[in-house]
């Protein structure tokens, strides 16, 4: 995914001289084709967040489309106060990009497990919150996100992620959901680099002669509230999945729309329950041991079913 955001971003670059990535001393190798090609329109702040976002700020506020690029939760949740009080406050053109959503970064322990950052982002009035599912999803997000005013936040895998979509995502429009799979027994919602599990737990119930329907959302804030409105109507149950704490996140957010629009389905929400990691490991066992990973999904969802 963060290959898939290098590109995106030089061809958008290549458009737009004040477009001006600035990073936290992290990213060099994937980075790399950027800052050789435009090195004039990249500056290394240090590993110094706060400072890095204030930075983003004060250059936006002079005209410029800024991007912040750190891991995990250093370029949200180290610098919050600056996101809020330095760019969102004043609709600053500041984009945060996040390499390393939920456990990617799991064996470095819970000071880089992102499991809070969904929910922390989009409690920040005005601040846009994108979680694109693969490659291909992070290559139709990134230009929508250059263009969309104020402070966004962009969050992202790592590398080496699988593009489950099978044809490109073109004239993707905010906050627009996508597809992968029709069903017709359950709805399993996805936000982020999540959806590789998603996708291969729906294959798992297929094989059980259970039918369920990929969504993913790209957009997490503005949520596509028509959507998740429609498969209210087609379905019983719906179950959201998130590599991220349940508190507040993914999940709560659909919550609130079927709340609001009176539901009659039942939600179901697959994530981090309301504690921190204190297990060290890969990211997909990690996925594992908090009931995410494919089998989880699968085995949960059939329980959820049979009630």
């Amino acid at each position: 995914m963060r290959d898939a955001f290098t590109r995106a971003l030089m061809r958008e670059a290549a458009a737009d001289p004040k477009l001006t990535l600035v990073t936290g001393d992290l990213g060099f190798g994937v980075l790399k084709p950027f800052w050789e090609t435009y090195p004039d329109q990249f500056i290394n702040a240090g590993i110094a967040e706060q400072a890095m976002t204030g930075l983003a700020a004060g250059l936006a506020r002079e005209g410029r489309t800024v991007l912040t690029y750190s891991i995990g939760n250093f370029p949200t949740l180290r610098c919050l106060e600056q996101i809020r009080n330095d760019c969102a406050y004043h609709d600053a053109n500041v984009k945060i990009v996040c390499v390393g959503g939920g456990f990617v970064y799991g064996s470095l322990g819970m000071s880089h497990h992102a499991t809070e950052d969904m929910a922390v982002l989009r409690a920040l009035p005005g601040v846009t919150v994108f979680t694109p599912g693969d490659p291909a999803e992070v290559e139709a997000v990134v230009p929508v996100m250059l263009r969309t005013p104020g402070t966004c936040y962009l969050r992202l895998g790592r590398g080496g992620e699988p593009t489950l979509h099978t044809e490109p995502v073109e004239n993707w429009h905010m906050p627009q959901t996508l597809t992968l799979r029709k069903g017709t027994d359950v709805a399993l919602l996805s936000a982020g680099g999540i959806l590789t599990q998603t996708v291969s737990a729906a294959e798992k119930l297929q094989a059980m002669n259970v039918s369920a329907e990929v969504v993913s959302f790209p957009c997490l804030k503005p949520i596509d509230a028509d959507k998740i409105r429609e498969l209210a109507g087609r379905f019983r149950h719906i179950v959201t999945v998130e590599e991220h704490t349940i508190v507040g996140g993914f999940g709560s957010a659909v919550a609130e729309v079927l709340a609001e629009a009176g539901a009659g389905c039942k939600l179901h929400r697959i994530g981090m329950p309301d504690v921190y990691c204190c297990t060290v490991g890969t990211q997909q066992y990690l996925r594992g041991v908090y009931e995410m990973d494919d089998e989880a999904i699968c085995r949960r969802t059939l329980a959820w079913l049979g009630e």
